[in-house]
């Protein structure tokens, strides 16, 4: 209290009376022999790996606390409740094994401190659930790392000297954030020896003290544990020596530390009415579980049963078509759009060139279409399924919130990079709705992440590459908000062909007029919002969501499908059919196709064979798997190009438009008149070209205004 600063314990070596001494060497003791003894089968574990670390100058040792339970519950017990005094000793008690058992010979060699590092399998806890109970406890928490700083090195013995009497002394810091006070008195004049020297004589000489490295992250609750309507929370987390550089921003991890506190900044800057007493909290890392590659969690957990079922699951008869019916099967039909999404989850094989090129193996799918399809409830299911998504809404984000947007320090100052929703869902998939009311600078910022994976950042002073490994799901509108069938795909679809070459399937969403196909949906969303269960639900309890997800996981993880020579001599055939049929095309309507089939096309097709190949576990995308790729092209990207091919040019488009006017006022309600005589007036008569007079018809016999009788030779008006 003499020091006029908050008072604070310091957690590396605590301050104990005389009785505990004893208590303190029974508990080393017991960690010692904890350490030396400890064995699972034959294999004295943490021996062993403390000799192996030693030998390669790492001084830690990474302990399960599993283990410790089932060798001294009382310690364990200790271990998690106080953290703070436990640990040191810990530490102390490795320093002393590695003495013993390695050094044992060299009396007066000098080892560097060890570290403990801790792994458990305790229930997680989430960053909003860290309260003032578990202060100074051993927590776990998940989240995805947001940010990490720079090194810094956080001295952990400050080594300061009189200036007047060059009387030196050494002064222990505390972990974390928990800084250090000097003495105001000089350590002579107390003891009586000199009395000349002034108050705070002290100064610190950096070259005597001694450092470790410490860095700074900012741990986010994942997306998927987000409650509705709120904001995720972030925690700051304080990792030194052997944990630093050990995850990157948008990796997915699980932190055991020790919760505290610290005095921030700004109540210190605060006028003096402000609370002394109001403390920030953070963790203290002392173990760090990051998920490799960032895919979900639990794959190398698997049981040996979990596993024979997924494999046995991968061996089901027609289980394409089972996955694709397990698809928002509340949904009515929409079987190709749910089995490319099904291949989307599962995605290709990313392949590394041997010069060093990367393919990408993700596909991207865009659903266009008219209002009241079902896009965004797909969409809604996708995220839900995948092992790692995010859902997003094109108006309500901008490039940086996709991207990656750089931030301030408030302590530091320095710019440092936050990840986006591409950056976040590295190894999953990304759910964009209302994709055509971006805006068009907010949509050119993904057209890198979704072609070559990566996203480039050069911003105040930053200039890196981040992964953004993931699939795009993207729903939009047409320009008019329906689809308009007198206009060609350019005319309805607002993209640039930039980016509509980066999607692998392109459908086009029609809400067809169709009588059947109406009393159909009506009674199947009938059977929904009346007893839960429409007329196609009943596959729902095939294959549950949760397992689906594991295992999607596991095909992902298992699995990178190869074309089998023959595929591959059946698919470069069939590519340049493709790209012969869309010249021809484009020749006869004399305009270029707005949706580009390019050498994009060809690997997309390739994808979307290895996503079915993965599907059921197979190593080769055989010939069936490229039949089943191509026929979803053609139903997909190729049925939009086709959309094109019988509007014609803009001239036809405006014949149509006023042939439509003179045959309403040349048919009035309820008359009938022969085909030929209508060709003989418009065609012969008036100039009109035959094509012309046929789309006006088809037209209006679409809209429900004319009918065709006799084998098509009469005309009838039926409606205004």
């Amino acid at each position: 209290m003499d020091r006029q600063s908050v008072y604070t314990t310091s957690v590396y070596q605590p301050n104990y009376g005389e009785e505990d001494g004893e208590v303190r060497a029974q508990i080393l003791l017991k960690l010692q022999s904890f350490i030396l003894e400890f064995q699972l089968g034959t294999a004295f574990i943490y021996r062993d790996q403390l000799r192996a670390n030693v030998m390669k100058k790492q001084y830690f040792c990474d302990v399960d606390i599993g283990h410790l339970i089932s060798f001294n519950e009382e310690l364990a017990h200790k271990l998690v409740t106080e953290p703070g005094e436990i640990i040191p000793l810990f530490e102390a008690a490795l320093k002393n094994c590695t003495h013993r058992s390695i050094y044992a010979a060299q009396k007066e060699i000098d080892l560097p401190e060890h570290q403990l590092l801790i792994h458990s399998n305790a229930a997680e806890l989430s960053i909003r659930d860290l309260g003032a109970v578990k202060i100074s406890q051993l927590v776990r928490v998940p989240g995805i790392v947001i940010s990490a700083s720079v090194l810094s090195s956080k001295s952990t013995v400050v080594y300061v000297q009189c200036k007047n009497c060059s009387h030196t002394q050494t002064i222990s810091v505390g972990g974390g954030f928990s800084g250090v006070t000097l003495p105001r008195n000089c350590g002579r004049s107390r003891d009586g020896v000199s009395d000349n020297c002034p108050m705070d004589p002290y100064f610190i000489v950096h070259e005597k003290c001694q450092f470790v490295d410490q860095q700074i992250l900012k741990l986010q609750e994942a997306p998927d544990q987000v409650p509705v309507g709120e904001l995720p929370r972030h925690v700051l987390i304080t990792a030194d020596r052997y944990l630093t550089n050990r995850v990157v921003p948008g990796s997915r991890c699980t932190i055991t530390g020790i919760s505290s506190t610290f005095q921030s900044k700004a109540s210190k800057s605060a006028t003096t009415t402000s609370a002394v007493a109001i403390r920030t909290p953070y963790l203290r890392a002392v173990g760090v579980d990051s998920d490799v590659d960032q895919t979900a969690k639990g794959n190398s957990t698997l049981t040996e049963e979990e596993e024979a079922e997924l494999l046995e699951m991968s061996r089901m008869p027609d289980l394409y078509n089972v996955l694709a019916d397990c698809i928002a099967p509340s949904i009515y039909g929409n079987r190709d759009i749910k089995k490319a999404i099904a291949c989307l989850l599962f995605g290709g094989s990313k392949k590394i060139l041997p010069d060093g090129m990367k393919l990408r193996g993700d596909i991207n799918v865009l659903l266009l279409g008219d209002p009241g399809t079902a896009k965004s409830q797909l969409l809604k299911f996708v995220e839900k399924v995948a092992p790692v998504a995010i859902y997003t809404s094109g108006k309500g984000s901008s490039a940086a919130g996709l991207t990656a947007s750089v931030q301030r320090d408030h302590s530091t100052r320095e710019f440092y990079l936050e990840g986006g929703a591409m950056v976040l869902a590295d190894g999953g998939v990304v759910c964009i709705d209302e994709f055509d009311k971006m805006r068009d600078e907010d949509r050119v910022a993904i057209h890198e992440a979704m072609e070559q994976q990566t996203i480039s950042i050069a911003k105040a002073g930053i200039t890196t590459i981040l992964n953004a490994r993931t699939s795009v799901l993207a729903a939009a509108n047409p320009i008019f908000g329906r689809y308009d069938d007198l206009k060609s795909p350019g005319e309805n679809i607002d993209f640039q062909t930039t980016i509509l070459s980066r999607f692998d399937m392109i459908f086009i969403v029609r809400d067809e007029h169709e009588r059947g196909r109406d009393e159909r949906i009506a009674k199947h969303v009938m059977g929904i919002h009346m007893g839960g269960r429409g007329a196609e639900d009943q596959v729902e309890s095939v294959i549950p969501v949760d397992k689906m997800k594991r295992y999607i996981n596991y095909c992902k993880t298992r699995c990178a499908p190869r074309l089998s020579p023959e595929a591959a001599e059946k698919l470069s055939s069939h590519f340049v059919q493709l790209r012969k049929q869309v010249h021809a095309s484009e020749m006869e309507s004399n305009q270029r196709s707005s949706i580009p089939i390019t050498v994009r096309q060809l690997e997309a097709i390739i994808r979307i064979s290895e996503g079915l190949a993965k599907m059921t576990l197979s190593p080769v995308a055989t010939t069936e798997h490229v039949s089943e790729a191509i026929r979803l092209f053609l139903a997909s990207t190729m049925d939009a190009v086709n959309q094109g091919k019988s509007q014609g040019s803009k001239e036809l488009n405006e014949e149509v438009l006023k042939l439509d006017v003179e045959l309403k006022r040349r048919l009035p309600l309820g008359w009938s008149t022969s085909l030929a005589s209508l060709k003989r007036e418009f065609v012969e008569r008036k100039g009109y070209t035959e094509g012309g007079l046929n789309r006006a018809l088809l037209v209006l016999q679409r809209r429900d205004k004319i009918q065709f009788r006799n084998q098509g030779s009469q005309v009838f008006r039926t409606a205004v």
